[in-house]
């Protein structure tokens, strides 16, 4: 794999990619305390700046564990793709109606009743730190690629690593 570190739009525009692709993230709260807190959550929007945001139950664990404690830890991966994303940063609960009313959809409807919901909140993340794995291709290709390299002791290139400066 080769290392190529983004800053500044690369790196919000790598950011958005890899988190609107792969979409679930396993949040992690409670960093200080063990075991960590961690629940699959789909991302709802990559905003300009590189806030991720999740719609959330006001009485959910993580809800309590982020009024705790800010810090949080989002991974994303999609294996199938070979991608992979590790982020570091703070959250905040809003239930701002605007923001809500942007976020929300019929499918989360499963979760909430309607926009309009007093369960309903929404996290913002704020990442000050990331890490990622990306193939250049397909699965398929990678492996082929390793097979490859497997057989003839040539270093062949896979994918791309490295942080995101946020």
């Amino acid at each position: 794999m080769s290392t190529e570190n983004l800053s500044n739009t690369d790196a919000i525009n790598k950011l958005k990619d890899l988190a609107t692709s792969i979409d679930f993230a396993m949040m992690v709260t409670n960093l200080s305390n063990k075991p960590l807190d961690a629940i699959p959550m789909s991302t709802k929007k990559v905003d300009e700046v590189g806030n991720i945001w999740f719609l959330s139950g006001a009485d959910s664990d993580h809800n309590a564990n982020i009024a705790k404690d800010a810090d949080m830890q989002l991974l994303y991966a999609k294996p199938s793709d070979m991608q992979f994303l590790s982020v570091f940063g703070k959250a905040f609960v809003t239930r701002d109606k605007v923001i809500l009313e942007e976020l929300y959809s019929t499918t989360d409807d499963s979760w909430f009743d309607g926009v309009e919901d007093p369960n309903l909140t929404a996290i913002k993340f704020t990442p000050s730190q990331a890490q990622y794995w990306d193939t250049k291709n397909n699965k398929f290709v990678s492996l082929l690629k390793m097979g490859y390299a497997a057989v003839t002791g040539d270093k062949v290139d896979v994918g791309e690593t490295g942080s995101l400066n946020l």
